[in-house]
């Protein structure tokens, strides 16, 4: 790793949370990952200080159990984290069918015709960048600029389990019915969240995500 130059602008901004956590902020959900997934790499390889959880959010990571915060945060702002990379474990796939609430309104927002939606969602691979909202429910990236949709005006009282969703930059999947205010196009069997399953979530940040037409 390089050290990040002294007259380039810092590339994150890591504040104390408490005496043993540090937040990190950094430009926005690719950089998080990134960072994530550095951080993963550096606590593999023995490089990174002894902590007890790392987590992603949008544009931060936070980093808990922390013996000396202070002495990270001033060495992560030195950091060159690499991009993220395309390459990992195999996807999980989920398979699903297109026949959600709003499929004719993300149609008429893509300028497709409502059968184009399964073929162009499908046919994108999506990676977790952080998990929120309910217990396994994972925000997934991977949607181009030209497809990305508003939250409706009016969120749903109740939406299914297992509920394909999209709301701006992120495809998500409902883990239970709940609430909620995304675009759905769809709905899969798979089980997002098993409390007695090891692990209980079956989407993690860093995990790649692929979606297969179900009939």
């Amino acid at each position: 790793m390089t050290a990040h130059r002294a007259d380039a602008p810092a590339p994150c901004r890591p504040l104390r949370v408490g005496p043993h956590a540090l937040l990190v902020e950094v430009a926005g959900t690719e950089e998080a990952q990134a960072l994530h997934a550095e951080l993963l790499r550096r606590r593999a390889d023995g490089t990174l200080p002894p902590v007890t959880e790392i987590v992603p959010a949008a544009r931060t990571v936070l980093l808990d159990g922390l013996a000396d915060p202070q002495a990270l945060a001033a060495d992560i702002v030195h950091w060159d984290v690499p991009p993220l990379a395309a390459a990992g474990s195999e996807p999980v796939v989920l398979p699903v069918r297109y026949d959600g609430a709003d499929l004719a309104e993300v149609a008429a927002l893509w300028g497709v015709a409502e059968g184009e939606v399964a073929r162009l969602h499908s046919g994108l691979e999506f990676r977790v960048a952080f998990c929120g909202f309910a217990p396994g429910f994972g925000y997934l990236t991977g949607l181009p600029e030209r497809l990305h949709v508003p939250r409706r005006a009016t969120p749903r009282t109740s939406v299914p389990a297992g509920a394909v969703g999209l709301a701006g930059p992120y495809t998500g999947v409902y883990p239970r019915s709940s609430p909620g205010g995304w675009q759905l196009i769809g709905r899969t069997d798979a089980v997002l969240w098993d409390a007695a399953r090891e692990p209980a979530a079956l989407l993690a940040p860093g995990t790649r995500v692929r979606f297969e037409v179900s009939t």
